[in-house]
This record gives structure tokens, C-alpha cells and sequence, in this order.
């Protein structure tokens, strides 16, 4: 197949980890037979710095051509003023927007080689595989905002169509993992939380009855997502309790550096990106963990051009990399206590990569080979 690709660097790590997820998706290409055309383009610090805007138009231009956008990170110590008029997120909130990706999907499922790596026991993390729906135009982040001297508003607004559509997304993943949805919101505090619960019960009734469905308030939710994350499947909740409910989810993998993302929409046109930010005190060093980035593009392959079987390839291979580190820091990210630096584990990847594509073109047969004759 032919795809288009925007790609979108960004600010910190961003350039560091995007060459390796874009280094893989190349491999991908030339391995299955595919043709990826990739194409450039500015967003957030690096955008203001070059034509004062966070997201110019030849950057939402590039990005509307695409069949997908695949996105490092925005922001840094530059334009960390908060005071600003003009902040790098205000370019990927904006892009999120246009491009009308309201799911925001972050799967958790930590590899058993890196269990040893997070601050939660091991045996909490056995078994948990966890799909996090984020609602991501919406909310608090979108609404008005009013700044005077003495006081500021930001107003939380959420409409039925905004929860129902993200909803869906979230009942359709259940029916294909193990059907069992946690909406997740502060319904005995917030009007806005009230109508998320009365609309994803309505959804939930009407449509996916065969789905199981549990209500949690956003504060116990932070509780058992660290005492018995097994427990869940997907979990389904608004824009700003979605982007702490994600981070604190990270520390289930061990490390921030092994998650990826995808913001999907209506269509097939989605934006991949991991969640771990710029982290500008490490940039240009060689150190970032590019696993999160790489596994973004899979997810690209997977959502944005239907390529499930080069997505689960470039998975197992990261898979594999993760694994030859489990007993030897070498092999390992820096994030997860190794000493391998961004170009190593790219290496790795790639090799890794071009094995699994050699083996699912040209597996072995079940049964050996019976002679015909003597």
C-alpha cells in the first residue's frame, strides 16, 4: 500500500525519538512491500521560534494531506512562561481540534521484563492490560477562560454528542478485549460528571448491553489503578481527569518512556504520539528511550492504515528488545536502570524487526518435509 505520513518532531526529545519510530516505519515499508511518504513539518517551541506560531498553516496543511501524523513532543524551559501569550501546547491542543481526534486511546500493559523497573510491587502488576479512553477536545482544557486580577475561570463543558461519541469508542475496544468498561468521573460533585454518567448508562443500555459497565469516581479511580490495576479493562473518562489518570498509569509500565498514544476520530486519519513530553532535561543527549515512539507507530500502522500484521511485528520486536534486557543493562534503556542510549535500542529494534518480517514472509513449515522416494 501507499500511505502519506505527517511527521511532526516537535520541541525536547521529540527529534531524538521520531527518527527512530519513522527509522521503523521505513523498515516496515521496505520489508512488507509498502510505500510511506513522509513529510515534515513544525509544531509548538520549534514552530514559535521559526514563524511565531505553535501551529503554522502549512503545518495543519501537511497534516490534513496525510493518512496519519506521527508527533514527538511540545514545550520546554523557552516558553514555559505560563503568563505567555503564545505556548507551544496551544499548537497541539489546536491540531487536536482540527483534525477532530476526540479518543485519545493509551494502552497499558506492562512487559514482564520490566516489572522489577516500576515503584509497584511486581505481583500487583501481573496480568494488567488496560486500555485508557481519554475524551481529548472537550472538557475544561476547551472551554472558556477568563483571567482578571483577583480571579480566573475555566468553564468545564461537556455536550451528549461529545460523550456519546467517545463512548462508543470505548464500548467497541471492551467488546474486542475482555467486555468490561470503567467510566470514570466525579458525578457526586460536578454537573458536567452527572450527564457523562447518565449518557455513557444510556449508551452502555442501549447499544452494548453484552458489555459490562461499572461506575468510579475519579479519586477512589487513582486508588485502585495503583492497588488492583488488573481489575480493569477500559477505562473511559473525560479530558482532564484522563490526562492524570494516564500519567499516574505510566508508573504501572515502569517507565513513561514505553507508553505510546493514539488520537483517533471519525475517520481513519489519526495522530500517534508517545506521552512522555518533551522531557527537555535530557534532550540531546542520546539517552531517550524511543520504545514509547516506536510503539506509537505501530499503533499508526494498526489504526490510521489497517496494517495489523505489521503492527503486531514491530510490537514483538520491541517486545524482544525489552526481554534481552530483562538480565543485562546493557540491552536496557537509561529510564529503566540500562545503560543503552537511543541509538542502541533503535539498532536493536531494527534488528529485531527485520528478523520477525523475515520469519512471518518466510515462516517455517508445521511439518518436515516427507520424500517422496527413497
Amino acid at each position: 500500500m501507499s500511505a502519506r505520513i505527517a511527521v511532526l518532531a516537535g520541541d525536547g526529545i521529540g527529534p531524538e525519538v521520531i527518527a527512530s519510530a519513522v527509522a521503523v516505519l521505513q523498515a516496515v515499508a521496505e520489508g512488507f512491500g509498502h510505500r510511506f511518504v513522509f513529510e515534515d513539518a513544525l509544531i509548538g517551541g520549534a514552530a514559535i521560534e521559526a514563524c511565531g506560531s505553535p501551529l503554522p498553516e502549512t503545518t495543519l496543511a501537511a497534516c490534513e494531506r496525510a493518512d496519519a501524523v506521527l508527533l514527538g513532543a511540545v514545550g520546554g524551559p523557552r516558553w514555559s512562561d505560563p503568563k505567555a501569550p503564545v505556548r507551544p501546547e496551544q499548537g497541539l491542543l489546536a491540531l487536536r481540534q482540527a483534525l477532530g481526534v476526540f479518543a485519545n486511546l493509551r494502552p497499558v500493559k506492562p512487559h514482564p521484563a520490566t516489572l522489577a523497573h516500576s515503584a509497584i510491587k511486581p505481583e500487583v502488576l501481573r496480568g494488567v492490560d488496560l486500555m485508557v479512553v481519554r475524551e481529548l477536545t472537550g472538557g475544561s482544557y476547551f472551554g472558556r477562560k477568563e483571567r482578571q486580577a483577583d480571579r480566573a475561570v475555566d468553564v468545564c463543558e461537556y455536550s451528549v454528542a461529545e460523550i456519546e461519541r467517545v463512548a462508543h469508542v470505548a464500548f467497541r475496544l471492551a467488546r474486542g478485549r475482555r467486555g468490561r468498561v470503567c467510566s470514570v468521573d466525579k458525578a457526586n460533585v460536578l454537573e458536567t460528571s452527572r450527564l457523562w454518567r447518565e449518557v455513557t448508562t444510556r449508551v452502555h443500555q442501549t447499544h452494548y448491553p453484552d458489555v459490562l459497565l461499572e461506575h468510579q469516581l475519579v479519586d477512589s479511580m487513582a486508588m485502585h489503578l495503583i492497588a488492583r490495576p488488573a481489575a480493569y479493562d477500559v477505562v473511559l473518562t473525560e479530558n482532564l481527569f484522563g490526562d492524570i489518570l494516564t500519567d499516574e498509569a505510566a508508573m504501572l509500565a515502569g517507565s513513561m518512556g514505553l507508553l505510546p498514544s493514539a488520537s483517533l476520530g471519525e475517520g481513519t486519519r489519526g495522530l500517534f504520539e508517545p506521552i512522555h513530553g518533551s522531557a527537555p532535561d535530557i534532550a540531546g543527549q542520546g539517552i531517550a528511550n524511543p520504545i514509547a515512539a516506536i510503539l506509537s507507530a505501530a499503533l499508526l500502522l494498526r489504526h490510521s492504515l489497517s496494517l495489523h500484521r505489521e503492527a503486531a511485528c514491530v510490537e514483538a520486536a520491541v517486545a524482544r528488545v525489552l526481554a534481552a534486557g530483562e538480565h543485562d543493562p546493557r540491552k536496557r534503556p537509561k529510564d529503566l536502570g540500562g545503560s543503552a542510549g537511543t541509538e542502541a535500542i533503535t539498532r536493536a529494534v531494527l534488528a529485531a524487526l527485520h528478523a520477525g518480517i523475515a520469519a512471518c514472509l518466510h515462516p517455517e513449515p508445521a511439518f518436515p518435509a516427507i520424500p517422496l522416494r527413497d
